[in-house]
């Protein structure tokens, strides 16, 4: 396996329901547009790739799509099942998945490109299991980052946590929409749109920092990694960068921006 591969598979390790209670609700946002983006309409079957917690495939759902789902963590698989019931949720990860070439009218993945170590693979996989004419849709972080993408980062800089693990060189790509218009291209999708969405997530300082003390995603990961007067010197920092973020009611308001591409196969 690929060492990022490796890395990412110990970050989400038992993570759901840490995850549940401290990212879902922000990873969820972009969902509605990534469906409309995605063309799902009754009666169509649809894969949701890295499905987490169940957000999209729940929304593939209520479009009246006969929805598979599908993640690499079992934990986050088991969750999911549990939300979707009759849906049926497997194990697997990008870029090898457990079926066969155009079995789906669309495919959607939401904030999974960018935890896979080949994204142009991923890409193409998604491609080969979605029928001719058919759809997808995608998200990935924004990079350079917005600023409260970047808060946690930051106070983990400034504690000297040291680098987190990245792509090969060679499977690096722009996270900007021409990056992701360019990937798409040439994992073999045609009408390729890309668009930015931007927001504003709201949250508390505990609900924020704990998610990242539970060692949720890769900067919580890195930074339960770190001995306990670095955990603690970055929670210090955490505290004093995100006072430039205080909102009304002893709230935190985060500035998030994604991008979105869909195409057709």
């Amino acid at each position: 396996m690929d060492p990022f591969d490796r890395w990412e598979r110990q970050v989400w390790a038992g993570s759901g329901a840490a995850y549940a209670a401290g990212l879902a609700r922000l990873c969820a946002f972009p969902v509605p547009r990534l469906l409309a983006a995605s063309g799902v309409s009754a009666g169509d079957a649809a894969l949701d790739v890295g499905t987490g917690t169940g957000a999209a495939a729940g929304g593939l759902r209520a479009r009246g799509a006969s929805v598979v789902a599908l993640d690499a963590e079992p934990d986050m698989a088991a969750r999911a099942a549990d939300a979707l019931r009759q849906a049926p949720v497997l194990v697997g990860a990008l870029p090898e998945l457990p079926f066969r070439s155009g079995v789906f009218d669309a495919a959607v993945a939401n904030f999974v490109v960018n935890h896979v170590a080949r994204p142009g693979a991923a890409l193409r996989e998604m491609r080969r299991v979605v029928r001719t004419g058919g759809r997808f849709a995608a998200t990935v972080w924004a990079a350079p980052p917005a600023a409260g993408q970047a808060l946690v980062g930051r106070a983990l800089d400034e504690a000297g946590a040291g680098e987190r693990p990245r792509l090969a060189e060679r499977e690096e790509f722009a996270r900007t929409e021409e990056g992701l218009r360019e990937l798409s291209y040439a994992a073999g999708f045609s009408d390729v749109r890309c668009t930015t969405l931007r927001w504003t997530h709201r949250t508390t300082h505990a609900e924020w920092w704990g998610a990242q003390a539970a060692g949720v995603g890769s900067t919580g990961h890195a930074l339960r990694a770190q001995p306990r007067a670095v955990q603690e010197e970055a929670q210090h920092a955490f505290v004093r960068l995100s006072r430039r973020f205080a909102a009304h009611g002893g709230e935190l308001a985060l500035p998030h921006a994604a991008v979105l591409v869909s195409g057709r196969a």
